[in-house]
């Protein structure tokens, strides 16, 4: 099944269905997040079906890299255009995700394809075994390739989906992106992920890399990208580099530049066990104007006897209700 091209879609219909899509996500997290004391985990919570809850998907390391959990609510500060704001909601625990594999199936990635197909199936098979899943092939054009369903969370699906197409043609890298980011709006779960394995040197897309920035940020998926060596050593590799690193800085995720192709594999695993070790926080704005205006995020960590210093890696921010953004 073909993935509907986002380009082709109306500018009110776009609209219409931004506004509902946000206002969809909202209500879930409310839904499906309790919210506790910010001291710990579990305890007696409520449910809020508050919109303007802002939730965010947070991973911290240690100064080695390494991933720090069992962090209580009270270490965590989050700040606003530069506004303390109160922490509402704080949970630290493993739970499903809606994600999408994305995979550039463009003859540049010949030599690659194998590695590819590996390390998505790594990545599925050290993931949240509730997550639900679907995979992009995309090459001139992109494709949802599974039979029939928008997600699946069976490994011979995957497999099959993965491995259903060959590698040719140009790269429709942009296109492919923004079109995953919308049908991850289909899934139930609140949080959100799109893992991609391409060099990001897009040569045959309608969107620019602009306009999936800006996608990026009106989503709260975190992007993961595994870019392997680029073919071509020109200017059109080193901006795709710029650009990849930006859109996951922007989006909470990160991005890996293996020198080997048979890095990949471990480095989709290592983004399995990332986004299974992120804390939740949620909290209302003390801005409360609907106003469509990006509202930059930063959180901040006190590190905890033992620790020199942390880092806190999440989405660094979101657009206000109202106006063409979303949170």
């Amino acid at each position: 099944m073909r993935l509907r091209n986002s380009d082709a879609i109306k500018e009110n219909g776009k609209r219409r269905a931004g506004v509902w899509a946000a206002a969809a996500l909202l209500l879930a997290a409310a839904s499906l997040w309790a919210q506790t004391r910010p001291g710990g985990r579990g305890g007696d919570f409520t449910i809020s079906l508050d919109v303007d809850l802002v939730v965010l998907h947070a991973t911290v390391v240690d100064t080695s890299g390494h991933y720090v959990t069992e962090l209580t609510g009270e270490r965590f500060k989050i700040f606003e255009d530069g506004v303390e704001q109160k922490v509402a909601v704080f949970r630290d625990e493993d739970v499903p995700i809606t994600v999408g594999l994305v995979l550039d199936n463009s003859a540049s990635m010949r030599e690659n394809r194998r590695a590819m197909v590996t390390g998505a199936l790594a990545f599925a098979g050290s993931s949240n075994p509730l997550d639900e899943v679907f995979v992009v092939n995309f090459m001139d054009d992109y494709y949802l390739d599974l039979e029939g369903k928008d997600f699946t969370s069976d490994i011979n699906e995957l497999k099959a989906a993965l491995e259903k197409t060959t590698t040719q043609g140009n790269t429709a890298y942009y296109d492919a992106v923004r079109a995953s980011l919308q049908h991850l709006r289909r899934g139930t779960r609140q949080k959100k992920a799109l893992l991609i394995i391409s060099d990001g040197a897009d040569r045959a897309s309608v969107s620019d890399f602009n306009v999936l920035l800006e996608d990026a940020r009106k989503s709260e998926a975190a992007i993961y990208i595994v870019s392997p060596p680029c073919q071509d050593e020109g200017r059109r590799c080193r901006n795709a580099k710029r650009e990849i690193r930006k859109l996951a800085q922007a989006s909470g995720g990160m991005a890996y530049f293996p020198t080997t192709i048979e890095q990949v594999e471990t480095l989709c695993r290592q983004i399995a066990h990332d986004i299974r070790s992120q804390y939740v926080l949620g909290y209302y704005p003390t801005n409360k104007a609907r106003d469509g205006s990006f509202r930059t995020v930063r959180v901040e960590v006190a590190a905890p006897p033992g620790y020199k210093k942390l880092t806190v890696r999440t989405r660094t921010g979101y657009y206000a209700q109202g106006g063409t953004g979303s949170q």
